[in-house]
């Protein structure tokens, strides 16, 4: 019990007091949101759900996100990889590329079982595509490496088969040096009203709030440099109410995503998030649709990341 108290007092010490103030309404949106629902639209409305079953439909999405990758840089290129007779693959788009370290954004565009995953994930996958095309242009400290994930979800999860794992492999057998790696994971539902947002433990309501109106940077303790960067500057920009939390990788939602397999291989990383199933109770489910996402909070929360990539030292 004694044990169980100082690990919810150091989650408290690390996390209540980080959140930035309100978001700035005069904040000219620097994402396209007409460009963003245009993509939307793309990944979401295929033929079949992007299954891990439905090879066709998964393949039509992964084409999608090269051809728009391929309008940002020409180095753009397919890691595939093998489950049981069937080819997957990762979309990889390098921008920087004279630079020798880099930096991973990613986000997984597969779903689990029947349905559109509009906050799961194709909201992540759009603010990769918006960042790709919103960074061609900068001179950036690093190179980075925009990441489109197959087989993040059930029954991969938490398998060496997660398309992150693959990748991240790659970049560990490889030596290859990384600064740190940024996870887009459900960032398009917002919900302002009371009660909207739950928690891993409820105690986290009397300092976060629960009005799931809010963007969060997750990473685990002892996380790095990177991490702890991130986090600072997405709070820098106020864009809208972002607030981050650290805990323990064991804490249910910790590493609910790509980025674990980046912790696992030594790598500094973040998850940029609503909370998922903490707020958005249509997360895997059939609800999850296109009409449930605010757009513009999309936007503002690609518009953070956009800025705090600019900044990273």
């Amino acid at each position: 019990m004694i044990r169980y108290f100082f690990l919810l007092l150091l989650i408290f010490l690390t996390s209540s007091c980080s959140t930035n103030g309100k978001s700035l309404n005069n904040h000219q949106l620097i994402s396209d949101t007409i460009q963003i629902k245009r993509d939307m639209d793309s990944i979401v409305k295929t033929i079949e759900y992007r299954n891990y079953q439905n090879l066709t439909s998964l393949n039509k999405v992964a084409n999608y996100i090269k051809r728009e990758f391929q309008t940002v840089s020409d180095s753009v290129f397919e890691q595939k990889f093998d489950y049981q007779g069937t080819q997957y693959k990762n979309i990889i788009c390098s921008i920087n590329t004279h630079k020798q370290k880099r930096i991973i954004i990613g986000a997984h565009y597969d779903v689990c079982g029947d349905q559109d995953g509009a906050d799961d994930n194709a909201s992540g996958v759009v603010g990769l595509l918006e960042l790709a095309r919103l960074l061609k242009e900068e001179n950036l400290n690093y190179r980075i490496d925009f990441v489109a994930y197959s087989l993040e979800e059930p029954p991969f999860f938490a398998t060496d088969f997660m398309g992150s794992n693959i990748h991240a492999k790659y970049l560990f057998d490889n030596k290859i040096a990384v600064k740190g790696m940024i996870c887009l994971e459900m960032i398009g539902y917002f919900n302002d009203k009371p009660n909207s947002q739950d928690y891993p433990v409820g105690f986290l309501s009397w300092f976060y709030g629960k009005k799931g109106d809010y963007i969060t940077v997750v990473q685990k303790f002892w996380n790095g440099k990177f991490g702890n960067d991130v986090m600072r500057l997405m709070k820098k920009s106020k864009l809208l109410p972002t607030k981050s939390f650290k805990g323990p990788s064991t804490l249910p939602g910790v590493d609910f995503s790509d980025h674990r397999n980046y912790w696992k291989y030594g790598y500094s990383s973040v998850m940029i998030s609503n909370t998922a199933f903490y707020r958005n109770k249509n997360y895997h489910e059939k609800t999850d649709k296109i009409e449930t996402l605010d757009f513009k909070r999309l936007a503002l929360t690609i518009d953070e990341v956009y800025l705090t990539i600019r900044q990273l030292k």
